[in-house]
């Protein structure tokens, strides 16, 4: 008697597709969607930029082969960043920020020691901002007697110390006039016409005495709305007859809002 053959169950291994592949597939559309993920978000970004993503990615592939690559950015070195040696990177060239303020710094020096040599040392002040150098008229003696525009004879001689330096500057200058908060009397009728009379004339001198070119500079009048000392002593009301004399920065918005804070920076080194 013979014994019946059992029949084989084919198992879905047996006969099913082999999707291996699909692991790898995948792997390669993840790949190929983060690339244009970053071509897509480099999009907007200048040309150099671009250029370093693409170097970096041909090296990182093995496309092109390399012995300067900065390991710490990903992107290939430009030969003239590195040295004779081929070992140690030059130096980059400050940014727009540094150069502007070390420019307004280097300014404000020379009128330091301008006013310093003629014994005017307390003379004025100097404050670097977003607008640029500000030199203040200002000290414990006045530059403008009460309602007069009349310069005083020690405001004479800072514009004297001062007027070479600003002559040999190739940045526009405003003259900005002030006055105390009283009233004034005839000639002026209010303290706008009283304090841009006085920067008119600061203005003048520095064309006339200082040969400042007329092109590079602007007078304006603030009245009594712009006080830098409180109160009604001799001594705020002198502060407050005073002129600004700013050097204007020319350099890019985002680039001069920097330059107060890089100011405060340098000051407490």
């Amino acid at each position: 008697m013979s014994v019946p053959r059992r029949r084989r169950i084919p198992t879905h291994s047996d006969h099913g597709p082999d999707e291996r592949w699909m692991a790898s597939y995948l792997d390669m559309i993840t790949v190929l969607m983060c690339m244009f993920i970053v071509m897509f978000a480099m999009s907007t970004v200048d040309q150099e930029k671009f250029e370093a993503l693409r170097a970096s990615l041909a090296t990182g592939f093995g496309s092109e082969e390399t012995e300067t690559v900065d390991v710490s950015e990903g992107v290939i070195v430009p030969d003239e960043l590195v040295d004779e040696e081929g070992e140690n990177f030059t130096e980059l060239t400050p940014n727009a920020a540094e150069e502007e303020y070390d420019s307004l710094a280097a300014l404000r020096e020379r009128l330091r020691k301008a006013l310093a040599k003629e014994g005017l040392g307390d003379a004025a002040t100097f404050t670097i901002d977003e607008r640029g150098l500000t030199i203040g008229l200002v000290s414990a003696e006045t530059f403008f007697e009460p309602n007069s525009t009349r310069l005083s004879a020690k405001a004479r001689s800072v514009l004297d110390a001062t007027g070479g330096v600003l002559a040999e500057d190739g940045r526009p200058i405003s003259v900005e006039g002030h006055a105390d908060y009283r009233r004034p009397s005839a000639p002026f009728r209010d303290n706008w016409e009283l304090s841009t009379a006085r920067a008119t004339g600061v203005l003048r001198y520095l064309a006339q005495e200082a040969e400042v070119p007329a092109k590079r500079i602007q007078s304006v009048g603030y009245g009594s709305s712009r006080p830098i000392a409180k109160g009604t002593s001799a001594k705020a009301l002198a502060m407050n007859r005073r002129v600004d004399i700013v050097v204007l920065s020319q350099a890019d918005e985002k680039v001069r809002k920097q330059l107060k804070r890089m100011d405060a920076a340098a000051a407490h080194r």
